[in-house]
């Protein structure tokens, strides 16, 4: 999926996402369970670092 195909359907532009992305600026829950029901994964799994095992 890209960015601009998240955007339209989680209800973010695509600056949002890229600066989310990278730690530029924060969501509110709403829109980070909107992109994880995009995603098809929970709200959970993306706040999870992913360099821990």
């Amino acid at each position: 999926m890209t960015q601009e195909a998240l955007a339209l359907e989680s209800g973010v532009t695509r600056n949002v996402l890229i600066h989310v992305e990278h730690g530029k600026r924060g969501l509110l829950f709403e829109r980070l369970y909107d992109i994880a029901d995009v995603l098809g994964v929970t709200a959970g799994d993306l706040l999870e670092d992913p360099t821990d095992g």
